[in-house]
């Protein structure tokens, strides 16, 4: 298994931000070639299926990025440096998704082979996965369909997360207008969005999750005016909006819009709410072995995948953009095994 934390160290030392993931896509291609599998490219996308494909089985996706954030401040190691201090391995993406994503790809490359196998085999290393990018995962998908089922490579510590929220993001605009602050004139955009947040701050979504909970609203940012003795006439905050599966993004987004007097405009209704139900085969076979299942309250390519899914990988999210990121090398190892076992054992 030596080899792919050696791949992952040669991942760790290219550096591979959000749409600039050329030269970690060809180090995942020279990979595959060293293998002897053929793949197929799009962009910074690169994907394979297993040898004995047949459309006859049902196809389970394999899925992580090859793309990372910017380093956080305070990083005491270079980022693009792998450095092993026992049993971790320091770097840029080496949690966030660089250990999930080569232990789904040792996975595959277990069952490549295997000519009985009851389902196909697909594995996906995608880009922009980051920035939620459109020329990652979800120009593949249509390239590969259809597919049964996923498991999306993200630090879960080999946890599964049977449900992720989707992630919504609101531009609201307050319109007043504009007068000197001396004179009682004007109309302050201001203070008619914040009356808007307070009503947003208090609202509650009627339906709540079993696994995923409530929808949450949270205002992140405000901006108005343009000096301090002019009435501001336009007041613009932004709201980050997390779903549950209840309510498709345009339906939340209707709902605010309807509750609120500011213009609200949405940034993209595309990142849904997604997962399985707890009786789904996988969910029921992680539970029988003793694995934690949960919702996800994060957003990763399951958001854009409009099948199935689970999200699961080694590593803890807790480390994912922090400085001196790292993965211990045992949860590689334990994640591989892990992975292979449930697929050994999985009936679709």
């Amino acid at each position: 298994m030596s080899k792919y934390i050696d791949l992952l160290k040669q991942l760790i030392s290219t550096p591979s931000f959000s749409k600039e993931e050329d030269n970690a896509a060809e180090v995942m291609r020279d990979f595959l070639t060293g293998e002897k599998i053929s793949f197929k490219t799009i962009d910074n996308n690169t994907w394979a299926f297993n040898k004995f494909f047949s459309k006859e089985k049902p196809t389970i996706l394999l899925n992580s990025h090859i793309d990372t954030v910017k380093p956080a401040k305070g990083y005491t190691l270079d980022p693009f440096t792998p450095v092993e201090d026992g049993d971790q391995l320091f770097g840029l993406g080496s949690n966030d998704a660089g250990g999930p994503l080569v232990s789904l790809l040792a996975a595959f490359i277990h069952f490549y082979h295997r000519d009985n196998l009851p389902f196909n085999l697909v594995f996906v290393a995608s880009a922009e996965e980051e920035i939620s990018g459109r020329r990652g995962l979800e120009v593949v998908l249509p390239r590969i369909a259809p597919v049964e089922f996923a498991i999306v490579g993200e630090p879960t510590r080999m946890e599964v997360a049977i449900a992720e929220k989707g992630l919504l993001v609101l531009d609201c605009y307050a319109y007043g207008k504009s007068g000197h602050t001396a004179r009682n004139e004007g109309e302050n955009a201001l203070y008619k969005a914040i009356d808007d947040i307070e009503k947003l701050r208090n609202y509650k979504f009627e339906k709540i999750s079993n696994v995923l909970g409530d929808v949450k609203v949270t205002v992140t940012m405000i901006e108005a005016g343009t000096q301090h003795n002019v009435i501001p006439d336009v007041c613009h905050f932004v709201v980050d909006v997390r779903t549950n599966e209840h309510y498709h993004n345009k339906d939340a987004a209707e709902i605010i819009a309807n509750l609120i007097e500011s213009e609200v405009k949405p940034r993209s209704v595309r990142l849904n709410s997604s997962g399985i139900s707890e009786l789904h085969p996988f969910a029921v076979l992680a539970k029988s072995k003793g694995i934690k299942t949960y919702g996800s309250p994060t957003t990763s390519d399951q958001a854009i995948i409009p099948f199935l899914s689970v999200k699961m990988g080694p590593g803890d999210s807790a480390r994912s953009h922090t400085a001196d990121e790292f993965i211990y090398k045992s949860e590689i190892l334990a994640g591989i095994e892990r992975y292979i076992e449930l697929l050994e054992e999985l009936k679709l």
